[in-house]
């Protein structure tokens, strides 16, 4: 999979730009933009990891289309999902779908090196949920639907920002990038609501 991608972006940048140079076609590469299409560039799009794994979240989402959280933990140097999760709260109300993720990823990865994986999940984590970020050591956080976007559909959320938790974690160091597919997140949320 890894080899893949390699050759994907390569041929996006090393073949795709020259074809379309008569369209003006430009992939800004700086972090801010990787992944995103200019809009000057018709028809260019290089897919980046945190959209492919954001994906992954949507998609295992699915399995509880009511409380549409999924999330899931990759080895950001293998490139490897480690564990995946979703929303149990109908059997648990702290059984987030970060918690499924990180509590599985504890039970069959006891060894493993916290600091070396991402998080990624369809909202941003809650309280409790990037607070067991920052004790496990996890050091990037990747998510969809903010929680400011969450409150607007009065969907519960203790009003502090998942940013601001890995900030006051002084102990942990944790990079926190929000609105990835944010769009298809917030679809999720909105849809959910209409579920009885």
């Amino acid at each position: 999979m890894q080899r893949r991608t390699l050759l994907h972006n390569l041929f996006s940048s090393m073949v795709a730009l020259p074809i379309l140079g008569s369209l003006e076609a430009r992939i800004i590469a700086s972090n801010s933009s990787i992944g995103r299409r200019d809009l000057r560039t018709p028809k260019v799009f290089v897919e980046t990891d945190d959209e492919k794994y954001i994906r992954r979240a949507i998609h295992l989402a699915g399995n509880v289309p009511k409380y549409p959280f999924g999330a899931l933990l990759v080895d950001q140097q293998k490139d490897v999902v480690v564990a995946e999760g979703w929303n149990r709260s109908v059997h648990n109300p702290t059984w987030h779908g970060e918690m499924d993720a990180i509590n599985k990823c504890a039970a069959s990865h006891s060894k493993i090196d916290w600091t070396k994986l991402t998080l990624y999940t369809t909202a941003e984590p809650c309280a409790m949920c990037q607070g067991a970020v920052a004790w496990s050591g996890i050091s990037r956080v990747v998510f969809g639907s903010s929680i400011p976007f969450l409150k607007t559909l009065n969907w519960w959320a203790i009003d502090i920002r998942a940013e601001e938790l890995s900030r006051l974690s002084s102990f942990r160091k944790c990079t926190v990038v929000g609105g990835v597919l944010e769009n298809e997140c917030n679809k999720l949320f909105r849809t959910a609501l209409t579920i009885k």
